[in-house]
């Protein structure tokens, strides 16, 4: 027997189909045929079904749109308010606020409320607004070794016309590889080729316009650098950007670059993504080769990018990922582990259920409860995986941070320095606890399936936070990234409609070699 609530949100998502369709007989069996049934705009309000349908059979069609959030709250047994925010083909967005009312086992809208918005401004930075904080070197630059390597000539490619942020740890022919660091630059060598991801981006055409800054050596999840500043959120001025692929974000965020090509070891591209409004792509792990690039953890670092558009991330994922080496499994069934959803605070978590919901009702896609894991498994796992990538950052770059004593922010070196202590036998139980871990995520993501959870533990922290703040909400996010990261899983932050003035993600994680399975679950009802 299918339970009241499910019956309300089929008969939801059948009158969004039939508003679509401009199907008014649907419409008009969905609206209860009373004289006291009201529908409302901001121009006006019909009461009573004959003047509601009689509006409805003389208007034009509806410009198409999609769910982005779905609210539903329970009156009574017989009575439940559905508010439902959506966005237009032009950026504009709207509210639809509805009572649905059952009665001799079927739903009908009582009272409707439809409220529009023109689209909002794009994201920019205020004149004046220091660049420095985001490129070590833009394309812009004069007084650089070399120019760009430039893109495939054709005009036909995935990426033609559109620019790339290139995150400053991958290989650029003609130049350095800085890090984040003022000292690791210094003693870099000038690259004579161009790390494989960068290659693969242009020779879809992309141009790159230019190497922006990463906290040092990726060690970090703030966007926050000593050495150069931080880069500033044209998504939520004032706010962090998120790291460690913070620069390349920052440009993709105020429209200085389309595609931003970051890395991900514990979060580094669904952080930023959460906090600056972008979609983030963390691919599976060594499914996209990491030649040409500066890494942390080898077990745990994957190449991302970062968009501000669906359109822009699945022309991303194309030429990183081509279709024909990596095959899509539509994925109809969303898991939902409650100990995941409990680590965000409780205005991100209404948010990414809210969108959620609207994925699933748009997508087709069921979503259900996973108890498999609880939260002393994920603590677990968590303290697992902190050992194992601070024994590894240590392995790759203990020799550089030993030799240059105070050359790091003091967190960061704290973190490399914590490496240096773990114990052979340490380091073994750690690695077989997350063997464990990634049998237990793998099974619970066989092809067709996805984790749906917060892509952060909260909203972006302000510039100037305390250190005691930046560092716990640090620790309580990377409870939820840790997760993909541990199991060389792809994930993809999918921005919702904001929490109070602020953007937050929804994160979907799959099984590996599932990335394009992903973003089509993402972006397959895109404008």
């Amino acid at each position: 027997m299918i339970d009241p609530r499910t019956k309300l949100l089929q008969a939801f998502w059948r009158y969004e189909q039939a508003l679509m369709a401009n199907d008014v007989a649907v419409l008009d069996a969905l609206f209860a045929s009373s004289p006291a049934t009201i529908r409302s705009d901001g121009g006006t309000t019909l009461v009573g079904h004959e003047q509601i349908a009689a509006f409805r059979a003389g208007r034009p069609p509806v410009p198409p749109r999609r769910l982005t959030r779905v609210h539903v709250r329970d009156l009574s047994p017989t009575t439940a308010l559905v508010v439902a925010e959506s966005v237009r083909a032009d950026g504009g967005t709207g509210v639809q606020t509805q009572v649905w009312s059952l009665d001799a086992g079927r739903w009908q809208v009582t009272t409707a409320h439809v409220s529009l918005a023109p689209a909002p401004p794009a994201p920019h930075l205020p004149d004046g607004a220091d660049l420095s904080t985001i490129w070590r070197v833009a394309a812009t630059d004069v007084n650089e070794l070399a120019p760009f390597p430039e893109p495939a000539p054709s005009a036909g490619l995935p990426l033609t016309g559109l620019t790339v942020a290139v995150k400053d740890l991958f290989a650029v022919a003609g130049h350095r590889i800085g890090a984040g660091n003022p000292a690791w630059l210094a003693a870099a060598p000038v690259e004579t080729d161009s790390a494989w991801a960068v290659t693969a981006l242009l020779d879809a055409g992309a141009r790159i316009a230019g190497i922006a800054h990463t906290d040092e050596l990726a060690f970090s999840l703030a966007g926050t650098n000593i050495h150069y500043g931080t880069p500033p959120n044209a998504a939520a001025p004032g706010a962090i950007t998120g790291g460690s692929t913070s620069g390349p974000a920052a440009a993709v965020a105020a429209g200085l670059a389309d595609v931003a090509l970051g890395t991900d070891t514990a979060g580094s591209v669904r952080v930023p993504a959460s906090y600056c409004g972008l979609y983030g792509l963390r691919t599976t792990h060594d499914v996209v080769p990491r030649d040409g690039l500066v890494g942390l953890a080898p077990a745990f670092d994957a190449v991302g990018v970062l968009t501000r558009t669906a359109a822009h991330l699945a022309a991303a994922a194309d030429a990183l990922l081509p279709p024909q080496h990596q095959p899509t499994d539509p994925i109809t069934r969303v898991v939902v582990v409650p100990a995941l959803m409990d680590l965000a605070g409780p205005a991100v978590q209404e948010a990414v259920s809210a969108a959620l919901l609207a994925l699933a009702l748009t997508s087709d896609a069921v979503v259900e409860t996973a108890t498999e894991i609880g939260p002393g498994q994920l603590e677990s796992w968590f303290a697992a995986f902190r050992t194992v990538q601070a024994a590894q950052g240590w392995a790759e770059h203990g020799a550089f941070v030993a030799a240059a004593p105070g050359a790091f922010e003091p967190a960061v070196e704290d973190r490399f320095l914590a490496g240096a202590q773990i114990t052979a036998q340490e380091l073994e139980t750690a690695t077989a606890v997350l063997d464990q871990a990634r049998a237990a995520l793998t099974a619970l993501l066989p092809p067709g399936t996805a984790l749906a959870l917060p892509s952060t533990s909260s909203t972006a922290p302000r510039v100037g936070a305390s250190a005691v703040e930046i560092d716990f909400t640090r620790a309580a996010t990377l409870r939820l990234t840790c997760l993909a990261s541990l199991a060389g899983l792809p994930a993809l932050s999918v921005p919702t409609p904001r929490v109070g003035t602020s953007p937050v993600g929804l994160c979907l994680v799959a099984g590996p070699g599932q990335d394009r399975s992903l973003v089509e679950l993402a972006t397959g009802g895109s404008l």
